[in-house]
């Protein structure tokens, strides 16, 4: 694939918020959505993809250039959802294959639950559906420490928990130089808003499997190659057996497409064209 860097911004207003996105490339309308991850992060893989698709990409609610009425409004499943079924029917391009990672997975389901019209495919990359796991108890708990750790002021105690809980190794001094330095406000307020607002919605979201087999839309759940043993591994290989489905193994880890959009891209297109 060679990549295209043609860029169209727009901004649209939705109940509660001002959702930021970006549109590249021409052909079937293909999202990428990320929760918290914004468009930035998806914009290498958008590049490779809008080759031959039109590609969509946007700021979730609360995060970065997508404002919010009120802060202090939580970002629940159903709302982000209800945003990207916005978002493709202003385009007038769908319906749409929808690629989401990590929360934005989450976000892609409940969106393919609700508004099955508006999407012929999601690929649901490393979900993190803890309530799908025989510990859900225990991870549920883990998940609550991990705020109010963040909430008495304790951001590198937060992530340490966070990343342990996620099964994914980050040493000491890699983690202070991540989240201890001095950091963009931007990237602080996002990473706020996230872990007050947003993460305990994620992670307690449950889909409807039953329904999930019965819509016309196609579901294919997603796994990274170096994820094995990891939190969302775990979560993607229950909600695959709760659809009766084999998961499918992408190029790296948990956002393997971040640090290899190319050979992402190229394994994405291959699985979206297989019958």
């Amino acid at each position: 694939m060679t990549a295209s860097s043609a860029v169209t911004t727009g901004t649209l207003v939705v109940p509660d918020a001002r959702l930021y996105y970006e549109v590249r490339g021409s052909g079937p309308l293909m999202v990428l959505v990320g929760a918290p991850m914004n468009a930035a992060a998806f914009a290498p893989l958008a590049e490779q993809l809008a080759t031959t698709n039109t590609v969509l990409t946007t700021d979730p609610r609360g995060h970065n250039a997508s404002s919010l009425n009120d802060p202090d409004q939580d970002s629940t499943v159903a709302a982000r959802a209800d945003d990207l079924a916005r978002l493709v029917t202003h385009l007038d391009a769908g319906p749409a294959v929808v690629f989401g990672s990590s929360g934005g997975a989450v976000s892609a389901l409940a969106l393919a639950q609700n508004h099955p019209d508006l999407v012929t495919t999601v690929v649901a990359h490393e979900p993190p559906l803890r309530e799908l796991l025989p510990d859900a108890d225990a991870q549920r708990a883990r998940t609550d420490d991990i705020i109010a750790t963040y909430t008495d002021g304790d951001v590198l105690g937060a992530w340490r928990k966070f990343f342990a809980q996620a099964d994914i190794p980050i040493p000491d001094p890699v983690l202070e130089q991540m989240f201890g330095a001095e950091r963009d406000p931007r990237q602080v307020a996002s990473e706020r808003y996230w872990l007050i607002h947003e993460l305990r919605h994620t992670t307690a979201w449950v889909p409807d499997p039953p329904l999930l087999r019965t819509i016309p839309t196609r579901v294919i759940v997603g796994i990274g190659t170096d994820s094995t043993g990891q939190l969302c591994d775990r979560t993607a290989r229950q909600l695959a057996s709760a659809l009766g489905v084999d998961p499918v193994l992408f190029p790296g880890d948990h956002t393997g497409f971040v640090n290899e959009p190319a050979t992402f891209a190229a394994r994405l297109q291959e699985v979206l064209d297989e019958p």
